[in-house]
């Protein structure tokens, strides 16, 4: 049973991933059809992350309430239908409809899932899962690229997928059963709160209720108070932020400052979670030999000598290695930073602490994509890698901070 719920698990993960690029993919050509600017992929990319946010604030009472299977069902299935409305769209006030429900089926699922793992796997099974997610973030550029190769319109593309999401879905449902067999992330013991003590950032204890006295939640004020809460938000962020500004813009980076056509550079913005993909797959065996802060270190140093290459001016083979060595580098931070969670911060409050990452990261997923875009329109598109150099600058500081503190 433990095997067929692994095997449910990975086909969610391929579900989170595989809308995850189609916009960045789709854009140089949507955008002309649509008539607007370039930049405004980032309002796109606002509201899905908005939904996202209100969504993985709510995690833990969701969860709670009807069970992660139900979730993680129910949000594919708002996701399947946020993406077909996305296929049918003429105008662009239809995409940004179509993105509520989108950004409000990926939140919850995602913190869910991300809790549970974290809890009940090792390591290597929080970067294989998290490959999974990789497979469905290439696998959607690739049917764009397809779709647009082949004499199609990127309509189609968004189709495919939103066919694919609706078996995932169908797969979902008739499993829910299994879940509810294995009672994962519903009804889960926590211990009562009446004598837990949360240490405050300036090292304080403070007798906050860990929970409220029937097992519900710790409130947003308690979580943010525990030590070092603060500075795993602004990780999150960080990270998120550097990976959605990658994904999101690598196609319109490579056509406009590298000359490569729109259709090709859709295939080539897939090698950066092609990168991502790979990269998860290889750390799940290397965290058998690092643990989770090392491979983060290693992570970042990766999309450090990433972002140089891909800042040289040496045409679009140099340009594409350089996106992969990011993709590589982004591989296990993510997962790694989920999985040693429960560890830094206790199995009673992990579940409110990811639900906090989760919604922090997604403030940077709608944040700075769309400032980038106003200022790779304004300014030039070659500030892309001093961009995501910035942004990887910071998320170093603070997780360096948080090992400290914590």
């Amino acid at each position: 049973m433990v095997h067929i719920l692994l095997a449910i698990i990975y086909l969610s993960f391929i579900s989170l991933g595989l809308p995850d690029g189609l916009l960045g993919a789709g854009w140089p050509t949507m955008h002309l059809e649509f008539q607007v600017p370039l930049s405004w992929a980032g309002a796109i990319s606002m509201i899905i992350s908005a939904g996202t946010i209100i969504s993985s604030l709510n995690s833990d009472r969701l969860t709670r309430k009807f069970g992660a299977g139900t979730v993680t069902a129910f949000s594919v299935m708002m996701t399947a239908a946020a993406i077909f409305g996305f296929s049918v769209s003429t105008q662009f006030w239809n995409l940004c409809l179509w993105a509520i429900p989108y950004g409000l089926g990926a939140g919850s699922v995602d913190a869910a899932l991300n809790n549970y793992v974290a809890l009940h796997f090792a390591s290597r099974h929080m970067s294989w899962l998290h490959c999974m997610w990789g497979v469905g973030a290439t696998t959607g550029p690739y049917i764009m690229g397809y779709a647009l190769t082949s004499g199609q319109t990127w309509n189609n593309g968004y189709r495919y997928v939103a066919i694919i999401q609706m078996i995932l879905t169908i797969i979902l449902v008739v499993s829910l059963p299994v879940w509810k067999q294995r009672n994962c992330g519903k009804k889960q013991s926590f211990r009562s709160a009446e004598a837990v003590v949360i240490s405050t950032e300036n090292g304080a204890p403070s007798h906050h209720l860990l929970a409220n006295s029937d097992g519900g939640p710790l409130t947003l004020k308690q979580t943010l108070q525990i030590r070092g809460a603060k500075a795993a938000m602004i990780t999150f962020f960080c990270y998120c932020a550097l990976e959605q500004t990658a994904g999101l813009w690598a196609s319109s980076f490579l056509t406009i400052t590298r000359g490569v056509e729109p259709e090709e550079a859709a295939a080539f913005a897939s090698m950066f979670f092609l990168g991502m993909t790979v990269g998860r797959g290889v750390s799940g065996f290397v965290t058998m030999v690092l643990n989770d802060c090392q491979m983060i270190r290693l992570g970042q140093c990766m999309i450090f000598v990433g972002i140089g290459v891909v800042a040289l001016p040496l045409g679009k083979t140099v340009a594409l290695a350089g996106l992969i060595l990011i993709g590589l580098g982004c591989a296990p931070i993510y997962p790694c930073f989920i999985h040693f969670t429960p560890q830094r911060f206790g199995e009673e409050r992990s579940q409110a602490i990811i639900g906090v990452q989760m919604a922090s990261a997604y403030v940077g997923t709608c944040l700075m994509p769309p400032i980038f875009g106003v200022l790779g329109t304004h300014i030039s598109m070659w500030l892309f890698p001093v961009y995501l150099l910035a942004i990887l600058i910071l998320m170093v500081a603070m997780h360096e901070k948080l090992l400290k503190i914590s």
